[in-house]
C-alpha cells in the first residue's frame, strides 16, 4: 500500500482555494478559518448535545456564561478533576479564555488532514476519521447531496478512491455493511490504518493469562496479564431496561468498526455509524467499544455495552484474543476469547 505525507501543507491548500472548493472544505469541518500550513493538533471538543453550557467556573452551581448547540468546535485548553460536582463523572474542561464546561458531552477531537492513499485494495481497507466531523455524500464530489455526518474517532471500511477532474481532489468510497451503501467523503478525512498498526499487543502472553474485570458499581474495568494489571479505564455500562449483563463471558466475536443500530424507533432508539473498535461478549451483541456521541465516563448510560474512550477500545481489540488479521471485517470464533468478568456489588451488604 503506496502512503503519502499524513499533512496538508500550504501549497495544498493554495489548490484547494485555486479550485474554489476551500470553502466547501471548510464548511465541511465546521471551521470559520483555516491558517494555511499543517494545522496545529490542538486539542478541542466537540459539542456532542444540543444545549452544551459554559460555566464561569467549574461548577454547576456557577454563574452561566454562554450554551453552545450540537457540533461545535471548542478549544481545550485544560482538563481538571473536580470532586462533588456530578455523582460519576468528575472531569472538567477549560473552554480557551471563556470557561468551563462539564466533559459529558464534549467529545476530545483534533484536526488532523491526510493526503490520499492511491492504492487501494478491492476489499477494502480500516479508515479513521481525523476531523471532527464531515458530512459523507451520495456521490464523490461536493456538490452531490450531504446524507449524514460521519464523527471524528470513527471506523469506515474505504474500497474505492476517485480523482475530481475538474479541481483534482480525491474521495474515498465507503462501502456501510449493515445498509449495504456506498457513500463518499474527501480524503483529507480520513485516515487510513496500516496493517502494522492491527498487530496484536502482547501476543506473548498466553490467551489463558489475560482477562478483563468490570465493576459496574464503580463503572471501572481493569485489564490482567496474570495478577498483573496493564490498562484500566472508567467506562459506561448498561442503565435502566437496558443494564450490563453480569457474568463471566469471552470475547468470541469482534469487529473493528460496527453500524450500530436499536431502539426500534422508540425515544431509545440509535443509528451509529463506525462505531470502533468493537469487542463482543455475549450473543446479544454486549460488547466494548469507542463511544463518540458522548464523552461520559463513569456514568451509566448504554444499553447494554461497554462504552469507553477510542484508545482503551483499540487496546481491548487488539491485546484481546481471538486477533482480527487486517481486511478481515468480522471474525466469529465461538468457544474463543478473552475471559471477561462483569460484576455489580452496588446492592450487595
Amino acid at each position: 500500500m503506496k502512503n503519502l505525507p499524513s499533512t496538508f501543507t500550504r501549497k495544498d491548500f493554495l489548490k484547494f482555494s485555486a479550485a474554489g472548493t476551500l470553502g466547501l472544505l471548510l464548511s465541511d469541518l465546521g471551521l470559520n478559518k483555516v491558517l494555511a500550513g499543517p494545522p496545529p493538533l490542538q486539542q478541542q471538543g466537540r459539542t456532542t448535545w444540543s444545549s452544551l453550557t459554559i460555566y464561569e467556573k467549574p461548577s454547576f452551581n456557577s454563574k452561566v456564561l454562554n450554551l453552545y448547540g450540537r457540533d461545535v468546535i471548542l478549544p481545550i485548553t485544560e482538563k481538571l478533576h473536580i470532586e462533588g460536582e456530578h455523582a460519576y463523572n468528575h472531569l472538567w474542561y477549560r473552554i480557551g479564555d471563556e470557561g468551563f464546561a462539564h466533559s459529558a458531552y464534549l467529545q476530545p477531537v483534533f484536526t488532523s488532514y491526510n493526503l490520499p492513499v492511491l492504492d487501494i485494495p478491492a476489499e477494502g481497507v480500516l479508515a479513521e476519521m481525523t476531523v471532527p466531523f464531515m458530512p459523507v455524500r451520495l456521490g464523490a464530489g461536493y456538490f452531490f447531496k450531504a446524507k449524514r455526518r460521519y464523527y471524528y474517532g470513527t471506523t469506515y471500511w474505504v474500497n474505492q478512491i476517485v480523482q475530481i477532474p475538474d479541481d483534482g481532489t480525491y474521495w474515498y468510497r465507503i462501502f456501510d455493511n449493515l445498509t449495504k451503501d456506498h457513500f463518499f467523503v474527501p480524503s483529507y478525512c480520513l485516515r487510513i490504518v496500516p496493517d502494522e498498526e492491527l498487530a496484536p499487543i502482547s501476543p506473548d502472553v498466553a490467551p489463558e493469562d489475560k482477562h478483563i474485570y468490570v465493576d459496574i458499581a464503580t463503572q471501572t474495568m481493569v485489564a490482567y496479564e496474570g495478577d498483573v494489571p496493564v490498562a484500566t479505564s472508567l467506562v459506561a455500562s448498561g442503565w435502566g431496561g437496558t443494564p450490563t449483563p453480569v457474568g463471566t463471558f469471552s470475547t468470541y466475536h469482534k469487529a473493528p468498526t460496527v453500524h450500530m443500530t436499536g431502539g426500534a424507533g422508540d425515544e431509545n432508539n440509535y443509528d451509529l455509524p463506525g462505531v470502533p473498535w468493537v469487542s463482543f461478549f455475549t450473543g446479544n451483541g454486549d460488547a466494548f467499544h469507542g463511544a463518540y456521541w458522548h464523552n461520559d465516563f463513569g456514568d451509566p448510560r448504554s444499553h447494554g455495552c461497554i462504552n469507553t474512550p477510542d484508545n482503551v477500545a483499540k487496546f481491548i481489540y487488539l491485546w484481546s484474543t481471538p486477533y482480527v488479521p487486517p481486511g478481515e471485517d468480522y471474525l466469529h470464533l465461538p468457544g474463543q476469547g478473552t475471559r471477561i468478568e462483569v460484576v455489580d456489588n452496588r446492592n450487595s451488604s
